[in-house]
């Protein structure tokens, strides 16, 4: 299902690292996809429905380059990914084969796909970033999938750094790599975590003021009146 704009709006100013905190909140620890670092500097930041891809380890039988005209396939995956989905790619951490190269992002792009996201790396880097996708993985090597992965379908959940991800799950990511907000709970999340963003802006805000740390983060209950005078007079 597609990410309504306000949803989308409101998770673009939030930042993955608030996002694991008011998780964290909520009893989730494991939900930021280990080996998912931005590939161009200055990416902004991403927010869209995951699209799931599985590989699993290469078997000769099945990962020569004859299986990139099987129906099931990376090319017919990408023929199936909607506008604004986050691509999440589990590779297994397999850094000797590239997921995708740039044709494959390219077409991504085409289709307007939001990001790509993978615990794995890309190839044709040069022709990767000059396509404008937007991707998070973990590095970048010049062998092919079929070298070293098989893909084996779409759309059912998958792990990716260690992080289990289901279709539909909202993904944010940032400079400081992919968050995973279980669908289930992104209401709350919505509800949450802009107030966690503004508290820990108003804290940093105090640190320039030389406040120290000792009741300020966390905030103690004179801290806390601080902060609520604080925002009824702004």
């Amino acid at each position: 299902m597609p990410l309504d704009s306000a949803a989308i709006a409101i998770l673009e100013k939030v930042s993955t690292a608030t996002l694991t905190t008011v998780l964290l909140k909520k009893g989730l620890r494991n939900v930021w996809m280990r080996g998912t670092r931005p590939l161009r500097e200055g990416q902004p930041r991403v927010v869209g429905p995951a699209f799931t891809m599985r590989f699993v380890p290469a078997r000769e039988d099945l990962a020569t380059p004859a299986s990139w005209a099987s129906p099931i396939s990376t090319r017919a995956a990408i023929e199936d990914m909607p506008e604004g989905a986050v691509a999440v790619i589990d590779a297994m951490g397999i850094s000797d084969a590239g997921v995708f190269g740039d044709i494959l992002c390219a077409r991504m792009s085409r289709r307007k796909v939001a990001a790509m996201v993978t615990d794995g790396v890309v190839r044709d880097v040069t022709g990767v970033r000059s396509t404008g996708l937007s991707v998070w993985c973990n590095g970048v090597a010049a062998p092919p999938s079929v070298a070293g992965l098989t893909f084996v379908g779409w759309q059912q959940p998958i792990g990716c750094g260690g992080v289990a991800v289901f279709p539909g799950d909202i993904v944010v990511a940032d400079d400081d790599g992919a968050v995973l907000i279980p669908a289930a709970l992104l209401d709350e999340v919505l509800a949450e975590a802009p107030e966690q963003e503004r508290a820990e802006a108003w804290i940093m805000d105090e640190v320039a003021r030389d406040v120290p740390l000792s009741g300020l983060y966390p905030m103690n209950e004179a801290t806390r009146a601080r902060y609520e005078a604080w925002k009824r007079g702004g």
